[in-house]
């Protein structure tokens, strides 16, 4: 139940959506005049300009009134109305459209307690009360109430509302949502907005308002990993102070901190509020200003965490998207991705599977592009490195908009990320100097990017020779490049290691190390490399993302038996023989990559024809630096 009116309290934020011509904007009148939360003379005021006017009064004229005079006071929030009953205090947001919708995921108003969709009974759920419905699932708004209005025009009957709830109740279960109540009513004439019904008798429920008060305030998210977005880093003498939101979690000082996208540490000297020093813990809807013990270099999109509870932080995810513009998006086209205060460029690379948002219908066809109205099941990749977590997680940072020249396009949540242990464990005395030459300036110099282009297949599956080929051609152009092998490797910096799973995944971890670093002076770096587990895959693309550089998987692919067939070195002879233990294909397992962004199918295709097919998506990722200037 909603807190009792205190004058501390903070209002419970009450999103209002409906079809248009489903008496949203009356009901939110009429809200307003049975709280007695107009201001006063308005209603008079409103009611003498529609008798001028020669029309009807509406109590829709009042929301449309109150929202013009807040266009004229820059100094009132534009979004939310006030009001109150006996027992809480609220705020009305006014989403009247699929793009306010989007823009709310960005600017705090998807922190909303609840939401009322209203569903004229005349017409009865239509494709946006379903839209509607989606996009609520979207923000992470479960507290939802169905408010089937004009039954007026229905002559108050009892068996066309059960129809509209039967029909749209088993459409919010089909997207995992649940009405906590389905109120008949007439904003129009009063009917079950603020008292009981007199005309409905059938109908036992709460009003509008008492289901209101039934409402629970959405509880801060103090309980989830800690994230803490950094919108700015403000310099005063010698401080550093380092401005943010904490979007879930709990924030002290003292706490060691790990900084993504740099996964740089270092502990928090002093948590401050509006000048003060603060003394208790921030919590996840705080924002504060905090400084470090030590100085590292940190920017605006950021995200801090406790280093035992990092987020994903990748260049490429999964994602459901739901588009809203009339143009298509395109596969291929570049837009921007804003999520929480992080903004960089991107493209969609695939489309797996496309919804109907008012159907939930689904298709499985090829798409190269989505259409307005629709949901894809697609994977998107940046142009650097991203701070993520899965939808299902942590909602904060699960969610994302797509803006292309300047307006919102879509929205979209996370899905199928791996989370990998990012736990920093080297000493508190060892600090990342930063170069006095930026990787653009390298990129000016030597006429591309530094990259890490990382091969992985079966041993004879053909990564060496690629990656010898590819290093050829990359040289023939004037690029700087150079292949680093897996035995070269293993005749010195990796000499100690064996080929247990332990010393697999520290083979590849400093192999990872090396290539960030010959990446950040400006290398193309190519690895040939087994490297048969994913998870040391993924954490080879977030070391080379730490240095911000691009990261490429390719997958050589070659069946074992064409791969056996080849067998270059007698390798699997000698494993099918016991005399090599933990051979990956023989006794040790190798998993294929899931997402690689290039597939070379060496049984299918000659050298120089995987090279064309490496070198078609590599060079643009290369020369882009250009197309930053």
């Amino acid at each position: 139940m909603a807190d009792p009116q205190s004058s501390a309290a903070s209002p419970l934020k009450v999103v209002f959506v409906g079809h248009v011509d489903h008496g949203k904007s009356t009901l939110i009148g009429r809200i307003l005049h049975d709280t007695g939360s107009l201001p006063e003379g308005k209603i008079e005021d409103i009611k003498k300009a529609c008798a001028a006017e020669g029309m009807e009064f509406e109590f829709a004229f009042l929301l449309d009134a109150l929202i013009e005079e807040q266009k004229q006071n820059v100094t009132i929030d534009t979004t939310q109305i006030p009001f109150r009953t006996a027992r809480a205090r609220y705020a009305i947001i006014d989403a009247p459209g699929h793009k306010e919708f989007l823009k709310n995921m960005i600017t705090g108003a998807s922190s909303a307690d609840a939401a009322i969709l209203v569903i004229g009974a005349n017409e009865g759920v239509r494709e946006q009360s379903r839209r509607h419905a989606y996009l609520l699932g979207l923000l992470g708004i479960k507290q939802i109430i169905v408010v089937v209005n004009k039954m007026d025009l229905v002559d108050f009957s009892e068996a066309r509302f059960h129809e509209i709830e039967s029909d749209y109740r088993k459409f919010l279960v089909d997207l995992g949502l649940e009405a906590s109540a389905f109120i008949p009513a007439s904003a129009k004439q009063g009917e079950n907005v603020a008292r009981a019904t007199m005309k409905m008798k059938w109908y036992c429920g709460a009003s509008v308002l008492e289901a209101l008060d039934l409402l629970q305030p959405q509880k801060p998210d103090v309980d989830l990993p800690l994230r803490f977005c950094v919108q700015d880093v403000y310099r005063f003498d010698v401080r550093r102070i380092i401005a943010g939101r904490i979007e879930t979690g709990t924030l002290r000082v003292g706490d060691q901190l790990v900084f993504s996208p740099a996964n740089k540490s270092s502990v928090v000297a002093s948590i401050e509020r509006w000048n003060a020093l603060a003394t208790s813990p921030a919590v996840a809807g705080d924002s504060v200003g905090i400084t470090l013990s030590e100085q590292i270099f940190v920017e605006r999109g950021y995200v801090a965490s406790h280093e035992n509870e990092t987020p994903i932080e990748t260049n490429r995810f999964h994602a459901d998207l739901f588009w809203i513009v009339r143009e298509p998006l395109r596969l291929g086209h570049l837009y921007n991705l804003r999520l929480a205060t992080q903004d960089l460029k991107c493209q969609v690379v695939s489309i797996e599977e496309v919804m109907d948002s008012s159907t939930l219908e689904t298709k499985n066809d090829g798409r190269e592009q989505l259409e307005r109205n629709e949901i894809g099941k697609l994977t998107i990749q940046t142009r650097g490195p991203l701070v993520i977590d899965n939808h299902d997680r942590i909602p904060n940072l699960g969610r994302f908009v797509i803006v292309d020249d300047g307006e919102i396009c879509g929205g979209g949540t996370i899905f199928g990320g791996v989370y990998t242990d990012r736990q920093v464990t080297k000493s508190q005395n060892i600090f990342w100097t930063e170069g006095k030459i930026t990787a653009q300036q390298r990129a000016m110099r030597s006429g591309h990017r530094g990259a890490v282009v990382w091969l992985t297949g079966l041993s004879g599956a053909g990564k060496s020779t690629i990656a010898q080929a590819l290093e050829r051609e990359l040289f023939h152009r004037a690029m700087y490049t150079y292949v680093l092998d897996g035995d070269n490797v293993r005749h010195g910096l990796n000499s100690n290691l064996g080929f247990s799973p332990d010393d697999r995944l520290e083979n590849i971890r400093r192999v990872s190390e090396v290539a960030k670093l010959m990446a950040d002076a400006g290398t193309v770096v190519i690895t040939a490399f087994i490297s048969p587990y994913r998870m040391d895959r993924r954490r080879a693309r977030e070391i080379a993302l730490e240095g911000n550089a691009e990261f490429i998987e390719v997958f050589v692919d070659a069946p074992l038996e064409v791969c056996e067939t080849r067998d270059p070195k007698n390798l699997y002879k000698k494993a099918r023989a016991g005399e090599i233990r933990d051979f990956t294909g023989i006794d040790a397992p190798y998993e294929a990559p899931e997402d690689p962004e290039i597939v070379v199918r060496t049984d299918e295709q000659t050298v120089d024809e995987s090279v064309a097919t490496i070198m078609e998506q590599l060079l643009p990722r290369l020369r882009e630096y250009e197309a930053n200037e």
